[in-house]
């Protein structure tokens, strides 16, 4: 008897019979392995990806296009740097990810590109008002910054029968470091300062203009 009542509670129990309901569901596996929400998928963008490495400009004067709007409108831009602005992401960067004595874009993507509004001085040599992009040659203490006429291009490839400047600047370490690549333009006596920093490493090449 005992046994005949043990067998008709478990049909009972198979058939779904009972107070009790259970849910089977891969939904309800989910929810028991882990009872937090998941953080929504954000949709790709179909016409232009987000790019890890964004585009800046810097001018000089500093914050021109702010100046200009909210003060003075007669007032005139100097100069002005447009890079995008890779950054570290744990990486050894200069002598490791860039290698000392290699030709590097200054940023990533297309060239990093330079325009002089005006006549400028630049450590004694006069360089004209026009369009330049800009790439460096790296060194544990010293840098050689180039002008070149190579515009409208991605990457570098290095052309040096299109370079129209060299100069070479010093290096400095700072700290803490700097997690993006960073261009920027800062007042100096007679003109600026356009400051080059990532990583530990920071370095400024002098720009003077005649009022």
């Amino acid at each position: 008897m005992k046994k005949a009542v043990a067998f008709c509670c478990l049909l009972l129990a198979a058939c779904g019979g009972g107070t009790g309901t259970f849910d089977t569901s891969p939904d309800s596996a989910a929810r028991q392995r882990d009872t937090a929400p998941l953080a929504p998928r954000l949709p790709v963008n179909r016409l232009a990806p987000v790019d890890v490495s964004p585009l800046d400009i810097s001018y000089f004067p500093v914050d021109f296009p702010l100046r200009r709007t909210s003060g003075d409108p007669t007032e005139r831009p100097l100069a002005r740097v447009i890079y995008s602005r890779p950054h570290k992401g744990g990486r050894v960067i200069f002598g490791g990810l860039l290698k000392w004595g290699e030709p590097w874009r200054l940023g990533a993507n297309e060239a990093t590109e330079l325009e002089l509004f005006q006549r400028a001085t630049v450590l004694g040599q006069p360089v004209p008002a026009g369009r330049y992009i800009l790439y460096c040659i790296p060194g544990p203490n010293e840098w050689v910054i180039v002008f070149n006429r190579n515009l409208y291009s991605w990457g570098l490839k290095p052309d040096p029968g299109q370079d129209a400047f060299r100069f070479n600047i010093p290096v400095q370490k700072q700290d803490p470091p700097l997690e993006h690549f960073t261009m920027v333009f800062q007042n100096a006596p007679g003109g600026a300062s356009l400051v080059i920093a990532w990583d530990d490493v920071l370095t400024r090449l002098p720009f003077t203009f005649k009022s």
